[in-house]
């Protein structure tokens, strides 16, 4: 494998590993916000802020799938530059439409597996507290 390909492809990785960096990073800001509204609710007992704690739990769950789908656009990429003849090569970084499949689709990614298991469960638990503050009365 040439230098240059393997510069390209080291672009690539590079792109592809802030993605899940910035993923994971949303998760725990997920997860620290909606802990900070709860937090709120209980010293202003106010039941307005348990709602509020949906709003983190959809946004981020929306923009998580944004860098999901780009994470995946760019593992096609990698794979498409990976099959380059060497002369090929001319570093770009652009996403084509060949790079959009099935699995690069904004549905595909906010159901996918990754994300269902982290969000909806954070979406239930919420619901859980909103409930039972409800039947509290608080």
């Amino acid at each position: 494998m040439s230098e240059k390909k393997i510069k390209h492809l080291e672009m690539i990785e590079t792109d592809i590993t802030r993605m899940a960096s910035n993923s994971f990073k949303l998760k725990s800001w997920s997860v620290t916000l909606v802990t900070g509204v709860f937090a709120l609710s209980v010293k202003d007992s106010k039941l307005v802020y348990p709602f509020i704690a949906y709003i983190p739990v959809v946004f981020f769950w929306i923009l998580d799938t944004y860098y999901l789908k780009l994470e995946r656009q760019y593992r096609n990429l990698f794979d498409d530059v990976r099959k380059r003849d060497e002369n090929d090569i001319d570093f770009s970084m652009k996403i084509l439409s060949k790079h959009n499949t099935k699995k690069t689709t904004f549905k595909n990614c906010f159901f996918s597996p990754t994300e269902v298991w982290f969000y909806f469960p954070c979406a239930v638990f919420v619901t859980a507290v909103v409930i039972l503050l409800i039947v509290l009365g608080k």
